[in-house]
Order: C-alpha cells, then structure tokens, then sequence
C-alpha cells in the first residue's frame, strides 16, 4: 500500500466517481482505477460498488476512509513541520468566534511576546458552525466556540468560564438600581449580535427561563457597534466579563447580576480527535492555557483581561 494509493482512494470516495477523482488528482482514469483495484486486491475486499457512473463505498471502503484520513494528515503535518520557517516558529492556523476574538487573540499574541515564545499563529474569526466544519475539515488547527456543542468528532476541552455583565448608558434607569436580574430586563429594548450568534441564543435562553422574549431593537455584525448604540442610550445589552476594555466608549457602564445565580458562559478549545497534533498546535494549547490560568470544575473564574478596564458595579 502506497501514500498515493490512499489519497487516490478518498478522491474516489468525496466525489463517487472515478473520472472526477482522476481529474481532481491529475492522473489518467485508466491508471486511478488501476490503482484502487491493485489496493482491493491487497486487502482481498471490496473498496466500491460500481453502480454505473457511481462509485459506493462498501463497508470495507467505509472502515478504510477515517484510517486513510488520518494516516495522510499525520503524514502531511509531519510534512509541514518540518519545512516550517524556524524564525517565526512553529506554525498554527486558529479560529474563534466574535465574542470571543477580539480579545483572546490579543491576549495570546501579547503573552507570547512577553515570554519570548516563538509562534507563527494564523486567526480567522467565525460563528461556532464554521469553525467546527474548519475543524473537521482540516483547514484550522483549533477553534474556540462556546459550550455546549455536540459533535464526537471533536475532542473538546473546557478553557474557561466568565460572567455575563449587562452593559448599559450611565444614564440608563437600572444604572443606579440594588437589584438587576434578568426580570428586571423584562421591557427593556436589547441591542444583540446577528441570530448566528452563539451569545445571543444564549442570552434568549436566559430570557426563556424567566418567561419573556427580549425585544431586541437592534442587530448588529460587531460587538463594537452594540457597544456604541449602547453608550447613546438605544437599549441595554449583555456581554461577556472580557468584552469591557479600557477603550469603550464613553457613557458605557456594566454591571453585574445580583442574586445567588450569575449568567456566565462556557469557552472550549476544540481539534479534531483523529488529527495528529504537530508543533505549533500542541504550543498553542500551552499558551492558551496559561493565558486563562487553572479552571476550577465548580466555579466561575475570571478570564483573561488584555487591557486594563474600571471594574463593573
């Protein structure tokens, strides 16, 4: 069995079709197909059934396609790190999700600065379902999305865990209220972040739970624009402990829920489970997990915090 017959065998197997595989792999049909039969004739099974113009993996195809996967991914990093630029370090490619991106990925770069860590970090920011499939597709080494999230094909690990804070105008009503639940938002007008947005199926959840919907008077594609609308008065919103910054607008206040239950969310890391794990990713999970500190199994701990910022009342 040869390293070109594998990868011959999936281009069959993703298009289900022999002459599509041949063209996709810039090989003959005639010599593609003789190479999957010459990988039948070694195992002493059938890999497809040929239906016509359609190629059907068998159940022996099936158990082949997850080891060939793998087996040319390990192949393929292994590859890739070894003619990476040793000057920029070792090299990962890694996603996250908008509430979570703009200040996680500062953190890391600062961290890795400070501690003379060489690491050629590639980002790209996304909702929770594109990074997953990115994932899984081999186009991203990592992907930071909230919890929960289902899907076997994943190992996820735990990062960290923050408070939500409702952010608001100094001059908003419940700027000076002693209690602030998620009832005392009950008529308030919320700015939220598009429907894709895993905080915001978040934060109707919590509504839900306390029998309402919120109204929300605005949609925006940036956590900085629901920031702005905020500061002037337009509606209440509800952020994650690491959204506050020093830079905020002006006018712009959080504050914390009271009572003996606090709003918080989940972050994990995540890579696919089958997926050798080379230089720069096994690095970058060392980084990350310095950034955020230990993660008790029971409480909440407070994030990262990538710039300084007046603490929430």
């Amino acid at each position: 069995m040869e390293l070109y017959q594998l990868r011959y065998f999936l281009a069959v197997a993703e298009t289900g079709n022999f002459t599509k595989a041949a063209a996709r792999s810039f090989v003959s049909q005639p010599s593609l197909s003789q190479q999957i039969l010459n990988l039948e004739e070694e195992f002493g099974q059938k890999l497809f059934h040929r239906m016509g113009r359609k190629a059907v993996l068998t159940e022996a195809g099936k158990t082949l396609v997850e080891g060939a996967r793998r087996i040319l991914s390990d192949v393929d990093q292994t590859l890739q790190d070894l003619k990476e630029n040793t000057g920029q370090g070792p090299k990962v490619t890694v996603g996250a999700i908008p509430t979570v991106a703009p200040f996680f990925f500062p953190a890391i770069l600062a961290h890795c600065r400070a501690s003379d860590i060489l690491l050629d970090i590639h980002t790209h920011e996304d909702f929770r379902r594109p990074l997953a499939e990115a994932v899984l597709d081999g186009h991203l080494d990592w992907a930071l999305i909230s919890l929960p999230f289902n899907e076997p094909r994943l190992h996820i690990e735990k990062l960290y865990s923050e408070p939500l804070w409702v952010a608001m105008s100094a001059n908003h009503p419940l700027a000076q209220s002693e209690r602030l639940t998620f009832e005392s938002l009950r008529d308030e007008t919320f700015i939220l972040m598009g429907e894709a947005s895993t905080l915001t199926l978040q934060i109707q959840r919590f509504c839900g739970d306390h029998d309402f919907e919120p109204h929300i008077g605005h949609r925006c594609g940036q956590l900085s624009t629901a920031k702005s609308l905020t500061a002037m008065g337009l509606g209440i919103t509800v952020l994650p402990k690491s959204a506050r910054s020093a830079t905020d607008p002006e006018g712009l206040i959080f504050r914390k829920f009271t009572g003996p239950v606090q709003p918080s969310r989940d972050i994990a890391l995540v890579r696919h489970r089958r997926r050798h794990l080379g230089a720069g990713p096994l690095l970058f999970a060392e980084v990350a997990r310095a950034v955020v500190g230990p993660v008790p199994a029971t409480t909440t701990t407070p994030p990262f915090v990538p710039t300084p910022a007046p603490p929430a009342t």
